[in-house]
C-alpha cells in the first residue's frame, strides 16, 4: 500500500480557494471528479506545480512531475467541493492515513464554518 505526507502547498490553496469563495457546496464528487482527459488538458495549460497544488497528499517514493505523485484532489481545478473534501476524509481513513485525513477534516471544517449554508449530511 503506498504511502502519503501531507502536501503543504494544497493545503495552502484549499484554504485560499475558500477564502475567496471558490466552493461548490453540493455536487456529486462521483460526476464532477477530473478524469484523465481533464486532469490532461490542465497540464496542457499549467505547470506540475499548479497541478500539484489542487491535491491534498504525496505519494511518497513517486516522482515529481508524474500524476502517480499526487493523490486525494479536493476540486476540479477551478473550485473546492466539498464533496471532494468528505471523499479525502473518506478515503483517507478508510486506508489509514492519519495525517491527510486529518489535514482533509480541517478544511471540510473550515469550509463549514465558513458557508454554514452547506447542506446537512
Amino acid at each position: 500500500m503506498a504511502s502519503y505526507s501531507v502536501n503543504r502547498k494544497g493545503v495552502r490553496r484549499c484554504r485560499d480557494l475558500i477564502a475567496e469563495g471558490k466552493v461548490v457546496l453540493d455536487s456529486d464528487w462521483g460526476q464532477v471528479q477530473p478524469d484523465a482527459d481533464t486532469q490532461n488538458a490542465f497540464l496542457e495549460e499549467h505547470d506540475w506545480e499548479d497541478y500539484a497544488a489542487w491535491h491534498l497528499g504525496l505519494t511518497q517514493g513517486a516522482n515529481d512531475g508524474t500524476k502517480a505523485r499526487y493523490a486525494f484532489v479536493f476540486g476540479d481545478f477551478e473550485n473546492v467541493h466539498r464533496s471532494a473534501l468528505i471523499a479525502c476524509v473518506y478515503r483517507a481513513s478508510e486506508w489509514r492515513h492519519k495525517k491527510v485525513e486529518l489535514a482533509a477534516h480541517r478544511l471540510l471544517q473550515e469550509l463549514d464554518k465558513a458557508y454554514p449554508e452547506a447542506p446537512a449530511d
